[in-house]
């Protein structure tokens, strides 16, 4: 089989291809970038800790909380990078 296709046709498919897919890319980007916060219940779940644990680590300056509409609640962000073993983003000592 023989396929064949014009020089202009071949750049033209290029560059919708290059365009959609930095589309993509940037809403993936900006999709990771919106923060979020979670409750003091989904991040007990998560690290598979009391209540009492989160307390300790938020004396320690290891896991801090913020306070969202009245209510204590934790970035995803510190908390991703805690799971990612990257504390020293966070500032923490160990």
């Amino acid at each position: 089989m023989i396929v064949s296709v014009k020089l202009g046709e071949l750049v033209e498919f290029g560059n919708i291809l290059i365009s959609n897919v930095k589309s993509e890319l940037e809403q993936t980007i900006a999709d990771q970038n919106a923060e979020t916060y979670l409750s003091i219940e989904k991040v007990m779940e998560m690290f598979g800790v009391c209540r009492g644990t989160l307390w300790r680590w938020r004396k320690a300056g290891y896991l801090v909380p913020i306070n969202v509409g009245g209510k204590r609640r934790y970035r995803k962000s510190d908390v991703n990078h805690i799971i990612e073993g990257d504390i020293a983003k966070k500032g923490a000592t160990t």
